[in-house]
């Protein structure tokens, strides 16, 4: 008499640890798609607050007392007015790439009336040659945000004149500018109304990019899919897991 191997319940616990990785894969899935459809409300809240702030009058920039709490979400394209009068002869160059094709952005110090210094983007030019001098006594645009450091893989190199970015404290800095008076951020200048972007114009202003990706929707929807995929395999192996049960022969505790 001879007993039979003991195969069950190795073979039980395989099945266990199966259907407790489809039930890991399943809550990992569904909670990367529910963070998704969070994203999107959040992203469409975003695109929401940047284009009433893009359309909204311009208004007075964040004061100096206020210049530490600046951020993104609360200040980022804001439309502003500022008074006062450009400083001549420290204009900057960065490097652009724009509708327009390739060239530089000007970035010129405004001092405002109150004695505060604000980088402003007076916009795009194809060639880096002395800008014409102005004479605005007001500016408006968007208040966007320093770029410090440079581009992707390219750092500014002050020394040789090499911008790739909006990188404020080191433009003011460069051209010896008091740190404390000027801005955190800098101001892309509205267009000049009724001119045109051609060379003449230059430089070209209100060429602002304004764009969120929001591929959160898509992004959910490929996590839920893929989340009932794994329900799905598991239900097939759950049936045929039952499949075998019937078709296997009534077990018996020896063997003669």
């Amino acid at each position: 008499m001879t007993t039979a191997p003991a195969r069950r319940p190795r073979g039980v616990l395989a099945l266990v640890a199966l259907y407790v990785l489809f039930a890991a894969l399943f809550a990992g899935l569904i909670a990367l798609g529910s963070w998704q459809v969070q994203r999107r409300a959040w992203k469409l809240d975003l695109i929401q607050r940047v284009e009433a702030r893009v359309h909204a009058p311009p208004g007075a920039p964040p004061a100096r007392t206020d210049w530490s709490t600046v951020s993104a979400a609360r200040d980022e394209y804001r439309h502003v007015r500022l008074s006062g009068r450009y400083l001549p002869g420290r204009d900057t160059y960065t490097q652009a790439v724009t509708e327009l094709g390739p060239g530089y952005w000007l970035l010129s110090p405004f001092r405002t009336e109150g004695g505060e210094i604000v980088l402003v983007n007076r916009g795009f030019v194809r060639e880096r040659r002395p800008a014409a001098p102005s004479s605005a006594g007001e500016v408006t645009g968007l208040l966007r945000l320093s770029e410090p450091g440079g581009g992707f893989l390219r750092r500014n190199a002050p020394a040789q004149e090499r911008w790739h970015s909006r990188d404020v404290a080191a433009i003011a800095a460069a051209r010896g500018l008091d740190g404390a008076a000027v801005a955190p951020y800098f101001v892309d200048a509205d267009r000049t109304p009724g001119a045109d972007a051609g060379p003449a114009q230059e430089p070209v202003g209100g060429l602002t990019v304004i764009k969120f990706p929001n591929n959160h929707l898509v992004y959910a929807l490929t996590w839920f899919g893929l989340a009932l995929m794994v329900a799905g395999a598991a239900w097939r192996v759950a049936l045929e897991q039952r499949r075998r049960r019937r078709a296997a022969p009534p077990p018996t505790d020896e063997v003669r």
